[in-house]
């Protein structure tokens, strides 16, 4: 059945004019009056049955019916915060960790970010990322969509209330000698930063700030990854801890 987010709260036994984006891809695949869809908002794990009701000519009216809970989110919480990789790649990251359940996505430029934007680039980037999650979220199931934080440089982020959250475990992927394999991480119930870099990965002095700000050493072995199939694969590994 297909599946539309809503970013206005859903309410049961409600009429609703869909989103322009929810009721263009409604007119793509030609749905008709009483045709049956599932609605979410993102704010929790409940999705709604829904009903067209009314077909215009840019605008789709639907009857909101009842909610149920889907219980397809991860366990833990796990945030990402990621040196940008360069081209459409962001773009396909953000997809596949919100495939995978990702909580939050914090975008950093670092000293070997190749893509580095500011003031209306950025927000226009963040709102497009944004829109990426949406939709991989409609796609998948999930209903809880993962939250793209605006960007920032790594110095700025580590400095914030959310990179130094005690009460989350905070982990750096790093190829430096000694650090702990994920996979044999212990178990922790509770949420998670994960930090990985762009192409190169941080630079020496940035896996010391974040050490100092206390992330620990973590690593995927002994191969260099891809920026973007590091995070995947260390995000895979913590979501089913």
């Amino acid at each position: 059945m297909p599946r539309f987010y809503c970013a206005a709260p859903l309410v049961s036994d409600t009429e609703l004019d869909l989103p322009a984006g929810a009721a263009r891809h409604v007119q793509v695949l030609r749905l008709q009056p009483g045709d049956a869809i599932t609605l979410f908002d993102g704010r929790s794990q409940d999705e709604y049955d829904a009903t067209v009701t009314r077909m215009g000519r840019s605008d789709v009216q639907v009857h909101v019916g009842a909610a149920r809970s889907m219980a397809r989110e991860p366990a833990r919480q796990i945030h990402l915060a990621v040196g940008m990789p360069a081209n459409d790649r962001m773009d396909w990251l953000i997809e596949k960790a919100t495939e995978l359940g990702v909580t939050s996505i914090q975008p950093l430029m670092t000293q070997r970010s190749v893509l580095k934007l500011s003031g209306e680039r950025a927000e226009k980037k963040i709102a497009h990322w944004q829109s990426v999650a949406i939709s991989a979220c409609e796609q998948c199931g999930g209903n809880l969509v993962p939250v793209i934080h605006p960007m920032q440089s790594l110095t700025q982020w580590l400095k914030t209330p959310a990179a130094g959250q005690v009460d989350h475990q905070r982990l750096l992927l790093s190829l430096r000698p000694g650090s702990t394999p994920v996979a044999r991480l212990p178990t922790q119930p509770g949420p998670a930063w994960f930090l990985s870099g762009p192409e190169g990965g941080l630079s020496p002095a940035e896996e010391e700030l974040a050490i100092v700000a206390g992330f620990a050493p973590a690593s995927l072995g002994p191969r260099v990854l891809r920026a973007e199939t590091a995070a995947l694969a260390a995000l895979t590994l913590l979501t089913q801890a």
